[in-house]
């Protein structure tokens, strides 16, 4: 293969020991890989490469967006869009609402005695339920 190529025989072996160690440019990136998913998995995979640039850079770590982007992506991670929150009660009604009997005194004599409960809406497949609970 040497003569082939004509190039040396040491040359040869001195290319072929080089591509089994990482180029300075992969160590590098294998390093901002690492400190790139440190802030990805502490902001809770919640933030992308506009957010996580300025995060790093405030920790002084100074990338450009693109290069954080790139980083993000060798990785496969992708930044999960945060739920938006939706209110499931409407507390302004004229609906009657029982009497507060408790008066937030909780202590009991005996086991069973008191029962306090809320109305707590689920998520299900059909959509929102709620689960009254009902006191005593």
């Amino acid at each position: 293969m040497v003569r082939v190529l004509k190039v040396s025989r040491s040359g040869f072996y001195r290319w072929r020991d080089r591509q089994q160690q990482p180029s300075p440019r992969q160590e590098e990136q294998r390093r901002l890989d690492e400190v790139v998913k440190g802030a990805f998995e502490r902001k809770k995979s919640r933030y992308g490469s506009p957010r996580l640039n300025l995060d790093l850079a405030e920790a002084g770590h100074q990338h450009d967006r693109k290069t954080i982007a790139n980083s993000l992506r060798r990785q496969g991670l992708r930044a999960k869009a945060a739920k938006k929150f939706k209110a499931t009660t409407n507390s302004n009604h004229d609906l009657p609402v029982a009497p507060n009997l408790l008066d937030q005194d909780f202590s009991a004599t005996v086991p069973n005695q008191k029962y306090v409960g809320d109305i707590t809406y689920l998520w299900t497949d059909e959509g929102w339920l709620y689960l009254p609970c009902h006191g005593h």
